[in-house]
C-alpha cells in the first residue's frame, strides 16, 4: 500500500484530472506522482529546449504553453498551443537544418518533471493498447504540427487567429448554450503573443468576429461558435 505526502497526494489528483494519462492505472498514477519532481513556472519561463529534452518526461499540470522554434528568418515563432497533459517530446533532429525548439509557459505554470527512463519503466506494466495511446500522446501530434504550419504558412492574420481560437476550445473549451466557453483567460495581448502579431490588429479582428457572431463576450469571458468560425475559414480557403 502506496501512503504519499500531502504535496504528493496533491500531484496525483492533478495526474488523474489530464485526460491524455487517464489511462494510467491508480498504482502506476501513484508511482508516477512519487516520482515528478514539481515546479512552478511564471509566464514567459523556458520550461524546456532541445538540449535537455531527450533527458526528461515534462507533464504539464496546470496552465497553458506553447512549443516555438525559429522560422528561416530567426524570428522564434509558435507552432503547438500545449494543454494540461503529457507535453510531447521533440521529433529526431533533421541534419544541418537547426529549429531550436523551445516549450515555453504561456501562462503561469506547474509543471512536473521524471527521468524519462524512470517514466518508461513505470509506464511498461500497462497493456500494449494502452502503451499505443501513450505513444501516441507523446509523438504523434507532431503530424499535427506538421499539417498546422503547412498550413500556417499561406495563413493570413485573421485566419490565424481564427485557427488559434478554435484550437483552444478543443483544448480548454466547455459546452455552452452558446456554443464553448473558454476556460481559460482570453487577453488580447496573450491571443496575440499566441498568433505572432499586434495587440491592436488582434483586437480590431475580435471586434469583427463578435459582429459576425463568431464569438460571444460575456463579462470577461469569451465564447467561441466552432461551426461559424470553420465556415469563416472554409469562404476564406475559397476565396484563396
Amino acid at each position: 500500500m502506496y501512503r504519499m505526502s500531502s504535496g504528493a497526494a496533491s500531484t496525483d489528483r492533478s495526474l488523474r484530472a489530464l485526460k491524455n494519462i487517464s489511462w494510467l492505472t491508480r498504482r502506476q498514477m501513484h508511482r508516477l506522482a512519487g516520482a515528478l519532481t514539481v515546479t512552478r513556472l511564471a509566464k514567459g519561463s523556458v520550461i524546456f529546449d532541445e538540449g535537455n529534452s531527450s533527458d526528461s518526461a515534462y507533464i504539464l499540470l496546470s496552465g497553458i504553453a506553447r512549443i516555438t522554434c525559429r522560422n528561416r528568418k530567426g524570428e522564434r515563432i509558435m507552432v503547438i498551443m500545449v494543454a494540461p497533459g503529457m507535453i510531447p517530446g521533440f521529433p529526431l533532429a533533421v541534419p544541418g537544418i537547426k529549429y531550436n525548439l523551445r516549450c515555453e509557459a504561456v501562462t503561469p505554470c506547474q509543471v512536473g518533471t521524471v527521468d524519462f527512463h524512470r517514466f518508461i519503466e513505470i509506464s511498461l506494466g500497462i497493456a500494449s493498447n494502452d502503451f499505443k495511446r501513450m505513444a501516441d500522446n507523446y509523438l504523434v501530434r507532431w503530424d499535427l504540427v506538421q499539417l498546422r504550419c503547412s498550413n500556417f504558412m499561406g495563413c493570413t492574420l485573421v485566419e490565424r487567429l481564427a485557427l488559434a481560437l478554435l484550437e483552444l476550445a478543443e483544448n480548454f473549451g466547455v459546452d455552452d448554450p452558446l456554443g464553448i466557453l473558454l476556460t481559460v483567460s482570453t487577453r488580447h495581448k496573450d491571443l496575440a503573443e499566441l498568433v505572432g502579431a499586434s495587440r491592436p490588429r488582434v483586437t480590431e479582428y475580435l471586434i469583427d468576429f463578435e459582429r459576425k457572431r463568431m464569438i460571444v463576450r460575456r463579462d470577461r469571458q469569451l465564447i467561441i461558435k466552432p461551426d461559424r468560425l470553420v465556415s469563416f475559414l472554409a469562404q476564406q480557403h475559397a476565396a484563396a
